[in-house]
């Protein structure tokens, strides 16, 4: 499977850095308590970001006359050193207005410094610091190309935090909370990175002490130091330290240590005797070290032991994805040339490679020649008769990246026989462009001439057992060979059969076989116009699908009589008061759009059924125009009463009907090209198109409507497809 330059970075940074990052993530825990441990002591001061040095100091210094420094740590705790009023030795947290002693400061805990140390050099001295350095800038590169990763999954960083779709429980919370813990991580990597930086003098300068001219010092005019103006344009927040003369010496004056520079000041006039501000870089330190260890918030030391113990899960999660997804890759038992399906993957993550292999191992196990490989992959195949595309679509509608050049390569290469083909869209309505390339595969194979769609194209929603199931059961009538769509994890669920009535219907006596049946179920019916019924007619797995319209609470069907047709032929024997053996699948992408402004329905004879049953339930009146194709008029009249019935009612505005044999000769893409204008307009403006019938008359008018989208729209089809605006069940 090839893998992105992105992804290929994470993956490797993450393998070379994981044993330092996992250590590093969890020391980093720890040390996110000792901020939130030193804060929560009792030596706040009320108003503390109000007072000024001219309301502190003076007090200080007459209550402890041989105070000699003031300091103010990370958590905002005053502590000043010298003698108290008997000349004892004073060390003490105290209330800066009142000069109140607080606490005494107690003895680092030793369990922290030994995690600080662990965490920050590994107990190797410059050389763990060194590694522990690399280690922080590799976590920033990992944050990099995971941000990169996401923003390409979204499809553009205007997305970045849009819901997405939810695969597995580790892919799903990685990327969820890589999106939240994004800023964090960043945050601690950078910091970690300038730190260590810093420590070998690879960024700042050193800071310069200020430089003080003796002789220039004067004695007067003396003034209070509450009058001092630096002191009361100074607040006790922006103090680190406070350096008290020594003496009343003039010689002797205050130093004040801010966190931008350092301060002499006269002791006797108040004079800025000189002004140091530090470098860039120094600021820059101070800050990075608050970032990082959180000194300066509870709630950010917080937020940094959320953020580390998620670098713990990314690394477990990360593993495990790529184990899975390296678990997904299938050895293939037969060469590419020998074998009779080939299976193609386009998978980003490598999720819909586990739906490829379920396939690819039951047409093993049924004893065909299957081959499995991504799209990338594509060549000649020699005695292919089945393609099947699986295929997600990445980012806003573009191709996974191990599927990029599926296009060129079906340009170049042009099969030499005739080839069935099925594709299969995963994605999900999340996003905006669901299954869009999968459309795009779909249309591409459509144009060439040795391809034949075998089944109409189907697309799962966030992997959808059901939906998977659905293609199987269509795939497998149309093929004469059986898989399912149970994954080998996904416990089987045992298919529970209705009962159902035939309560009338029109025989096969036209010229092209056409005929109807009506059902009406023993229990009450779990189905909509546009679901499925699926009937068995031999009683054994060979299971076959029919689209079916719903009125008056009855099942509605319309088939064409196929010669030794097994259900065609089975249903076509029944007779009113018979009963058989059904079950209804649940057929969601192909409901009536009632939120629609408008509804264009195209379908042949053998299509119409749930027309008839989203025409009849339009209750809303949504404005729908039918276009049909029959062969001749008495093919048309089995439906004639009921659609004009419905048209006097309002539920259905415009009529077109075409006969390919009789009168002027019309196919139902005759109609449709005659009104191209009419379906840009409906399609610019939000409305949907649904086709339904015969897989021939599909291909016919897809081709056409890609001709209208593009020249009358200027986007192509696959794009009305993927916003859910061009609906087709055709088999």
């Amino acid at each position: 499977m090839t893998i992105s330059v992105w992804r290929y970075s994470h993956l490797a940074l993450a393998v070379s850095s994981f044993l330092l990052l996992t250590l590093a993530a969890v020391t980093g825990i720890i040390l996110a308590f000792q901020p939130i441990t030193e804060k929560i002591q009792p030596y706040n001061a009320d108003g503390f970001n109000k007072l000024t040095l001219a309301q502190t100091l003076p007090v200080l210094r007459k209550t402890y006359p041989g105070i000699t420094e003031l300091s103010v740590d990370a958590n905002r705790f005053v502590q000043v050193k010298g003698t108290d009023g008997q000349g004892k030795k004073l060390l003490a947290y105290i209330d800066p207005q009142t000069g109140k002693v607080l606490g005494i400061p107690g003895k680092k805990s030793e369990f922290f410094d030994w995690v600080t140390a662990l965490h920050r050099s590994l107990f190797l001295h410059e050389a763990g610091r060194f590694f522990i350095g690399i280690t922080a800038f590799l976590l920033l590169l990992i944050t990099v190309s995971g941000t990169m990763l996401i923003i390409q999954r979204q499809g553009s960083i205007k997305r970045f935090f849009t819901v997405i779709a939810r695969d597995n429980f580790f892919q799903y919370y990685h990327v969820v909370l890589g999106r939240w813990s994004l800023v964090p991580i960043f945050i601690i990597a950078l910091s970690g990175t300038y730190l260590s930086m810093a420590r070998f003098g690879l960024v700042g300068k050193a800071q310069k002490l200020p430089v003080i001219n003796i002789d220039n010092i004067k004695s007067a005019p003396e003034k209070p130091a509450a009058d001092f103006a630096v002191f009361r344009d100074t607040k006790l927040s922006e103090i680190e330290s406070v350096e008290f003369p020594f003496s009343e010496f003039p010689e002797d004056y205050y130093i004040l240590k801010l966190k931008t520079g350092q301060i002499a000041v006269n002791q006797f006039t108040g004079d800025i005797l000189s002004e140091v501000k530090y470098p860039a870089a120094v600021m820059f330190t101070n800050l990075s070290l608050s970032l990082h260890t959180g000194r300066a918030s509870i709630i950010w030391a917080i937020i940094l032991a959320v953020a580390s113990g998620n670098i713990l899960f990314f690394i477990y999660s990360g593993f495990s994805i790529t184990l899975k997804r390296r678990a997904n890759r299938t050895k293939n038992k037969y060469t590419a040339a020998d074998s009779k399906y080939i299976i193609l993957v386009g998978s980003e993550n490598g999720s819909t490679f586990r739906f490829a292999n379920s396939i690819h191992q039951q047409l093993i196990k049924a004893g065909e020649q299957s081959f499995l490989t991504e799209l990338n992959s594509y060549a000649i195949f020699p005695k292919a008769e089945h393609l099947i595309v699986l295929t997600a679509t990445y980012g806003l509608g573009d191709a996974p990246t191990n599927a990029a050049k599926f296009a060129a390569l079906l340009t170049k290469y042009q099969q030499t026989q005739k080839v069935s083909y099925s594709v299969l869209g995963f994605g999900s309505y999340a996003y905006p462009d669901f299954c869009r390339f999968a459309y795009e595969v779909n249309q591409l194979l459509s144009h060439q001439d040795w391809a034949s769609a075998l089944t109409d194209i189907h697309t799962v929603n966030d992997r959808s057992p059901a939906e998977f199931s659905l293609w199987a059961e269509a795939w497998s009538q149309q093929a004469g060979i059986t898989i399912n769509g149970i994954l080998p994890e996904t416990p089987g669920v045992k298919q529970e059969l209705d009962t159902f009535v035939v309560t009338g219907g029109i025989a096969a006596t036209r010229n092209d076989g056409t005929f109807s049946i009506n059902l009406k179920a023993k229990r009450k019916l779990r189905a909509t116009s546009g679901d499925l019924l699926a009937i068995y007619p031999a009683n054994d797995h060979r299971e076959r699908l029919y689209s079916i319209g719903v009125i008056d609470n009855e099942i509605r069907l319309s088939i064409r009589l196929h010669a030794d047709g097994l259900g065609s032929g089975f249903l076509h024997r029944l007779k009113t008061g018979d009963k058989l053996r059904a079950r209804t699948a649940i057929n969601e992408h192909f409901h009536f759009p009632t939120g629609a402004p408008q509804v264009i329905m195209i379908s042949n004879g053998t299509g119409i059924a749930p027309f008839l049953g989203m025409i009849n339930q339009n209750s809303g009146k949504v404005p729908c125009h039918l276009y049909c194709g029959f062969r001749e008029q008495a093919s048309y009249g089995m439906y004639q009463n009921l659609l004009e019935e419905s048209r006097e009612a309002g539920k259905l505005d415009k009529l077109s009907i075409a006969f390919s044999r009789e009168g002027s000769r019309q196919y139902v893409g005759d109609l449709i090209a005659n009104d191209a204008d009419i379906i840009a307009a409906v399609l610019k403006k939000g409305g949907v198109l649904m086709i339904c019938g015969s897989l021939t008359m599909q291909k016919d008018v897809m081709r056409l409507l890609e001709t209208i989208c593009i020249t009358k729209t200027d986007k192509g089809l696959s794009f009305y497809q993927s916003h859910n605006q061009v609906r087709t069940d055709c088999y």
